[in-house]
């Protein structure tokens, strides 16, 4: 009978690795990898998702991709995000930049500012639904503030929806950008702002001149995140609109062909073009920071 009192200390050691990496491993490959890989298998075929038989296509769903400018139109929407994404990355560098310092209930605001974060992206998706339906919260606060006139269908106004929904975005992401950045700032030394003050500088020259250095890294690894988001919006467009009027991304298509209109094959063509769009992102993003460095 096996015994691990039998096997040598160097030989334990490599036992219990393996055995505690075996279950995540297997997880992992279980959960992540094997879905791609058929993904990728899915993305040869005709198959629309219940039928036993898959049909071989070769490369006609990619050539269908690539005919078709309507399929990438969508990227038109993700515009908004990415312009959204910079607004989400200043707010939240600017909260973050505050309260780094001595400020009245500062763990208050901590609080609500993290808040959206613990939220599930439906339930915003849910919150912002009435907040900017006719007659919402939005046009009842402008009406109490005497702003009438600016009221508007939101999310039925071609010219507006897809801004509002990259709000309820910003709302919602840029709890966790506040804390990256803010646990970035306060690493840095007391004594090095302690020094700045004698030096007679102002708050401007300390974010100037010091957090923005020392955050230089986080900031670069965020936005290579929030650009690849933006790519890959899903759950509050598909919630508040479920991708009509103009709102549809480039994953609520990928859905909707998939679930709607039962081509499985093509849908998975269009995700593994969004993955090669995403690696390439950030490949090119990475190849950037490093030359500027």
């Amino acid at each position: 009978m096996f015994k691990l009192s039998n096997l040598s200390y160097k030989n334990q050691r490599i036992f219990i690795i393996l055995a505690f990496s075996i279950v995540p491993v297997v997880l992992l490959f279980t959960f992540a990898y094997l879905p791609v890989i058929k993904m990728f298998q899915y993305s040869f075929t005709n198959w629309n998702g219940l039928s036993k038989n898959m049909e071989y296509v070769g490369f006609d769903n990619y050539k269908t991709i690539f005919t078709k400018p309507e399929y990438f139109a969508v990227f038109k929407v993700s515009l908004y995000y990415f312009v959204a994404t910079f607004v989400q990355m200043g707010l939240a560098m600017y909260f973050a930049t505050i309260l780094s310092f001595n400020v009245r209930m500062k763990n208050l605001f901590k609080g609500i500012l993290f808040f959206p974060t613990l939220l599930n992206g439906v339930a915003i998706g849910f919150i912002f639904l009435f907040f900017f339906k006719p007659d919402g919260t939005l046009d009842t606060l402008l009406q109490f503030v005497g702003l009438e006139s600016l009221q508007q269908k939101w999310l039925l106004n071609p010219n507006l929806n897809n801004i509002s929904l990259a709000g309820a975005s910003l709302w919602r992401y840029m709890g966790m950008n506040f804390i990256i950045f803010l646990g970035a700032i306060s690493s840095v030394s007391k004594d090095v702002y302690e020094a700045s003050d004698i030096d007679g500088a102002n708050r401007w020259h300390q974010f100037l001149h010091i957090i923005l250095p020392s955050i230089k890294r986080i900031l670069q690894l965020n936005l290579i995140l929030a650009i690849s988001g933006a790519i890959g919006v899903f759950e509050i467009p598909f919630v508040m609109t479920g991708g009509s009027n103009g709102t549809s991304t480039f994953v609520i298509q990928t859905v909707d062909v998939a679930f709607k209109y039962s081509k499985l094959g093509l849908a998975s063509a269009l995700a593994v073009i969004l993955l090669f769009i995403v690696i390439l992102v950030t490949i090119v993003q990475r190849i950037l920071i490093k030359e500027e460095a």
